[in-house]
């Protein structure tokens, strides 16, 4: 396999924690987001929404959406489960990645913000990014707050893991008080603690900056 990504993408990286913690190797093709090299034709042909991640399976397939790659693998490689048995906690892990990855990750990243700061400036892109990532956290916040630790939803990572450690660094990013989500930090320290999540950090790429 071989998945087209970009060390600072919040997408790629979920897709790198899922394929690290089922154990799978994949080639590393690097688009440079900033420099516009997602919008190349010959990645176009691959992706036509010229985003990343992709993931190119052995036999030529293409699967684009960091969600989907992440649900395939799991399907596909069954081993360790990336979502529970029962049907309501796999919706309420859903519900929690899909908070992450539809209401706070799109409206936060380098196409929105480009935007937002044609508009208004560079301070106002920056307000708009930690306001966006202080609101939807507080609400993932709440999202957890009952269910057993360490990790978002018991004592093994899930979906919900794989999107919040990305979106946690996000909003460091952009001078998050992070200290006011005590429950989201308690699945990050658990998080930390495994080597799968450490290795596929953005800073740990071949293409970190």
């Amino acid at each position: 396999m071989r998945l087209h990504g970009y060390f600072r993408s919040s997408a790629a990286y979920r897709v790198r924690i899922a394929l690290n913690l089922k154990g799978l190797k994949a080639e590393h093709a690097f688009r440079h987001l900033r420099k516009g090299e997602q919008r190349a034709p010959d990645y176009l042909a691959m992706n036509p929404q010229g985003l990343v991640p992709t993931l190119e399976l052995d036999d030529g397939a293409l699967l684009t959406q960091s969600l989907a790659i992440v649900e395939w693998l799991d399907e596909t490689h069954p081993a360790p489960p990336l979502l529970p048995k029962a049907p309501l906690q796999r919706a309420r892990v859903r519900a929690f990645a899909l908070a992450i990855c539809c209401d706070i990750h799109p409206v936060q990243n380098l196409r929105v913000l480009a935007a937002v700061r044609a508009l208004g400036g560079e301070q106002a892109g920056q307000d708009w990014a930690k306001r966006v990532n202080e609101e939807g956290l507080a609400a993932c916040e709440k999202m957890i707050a009952a269910e057993p630790g360490p990790f978002c939803f018991g004592a093994t990572p899930t979906l919900a893991d794989i999107c919040l450690i990305p979106q946690l660094g996000n909003a460091r990013r952009f001078n998050v008080d992070v200290s006011a989500f005590p429950r989201l930090l308690q699945a990050e320290a658990a998080c930390k603690e495994i080597a799968e999540f450490a290795n596929a950090a953005p800073d740990k790429q071949p293409d970190a900056e």
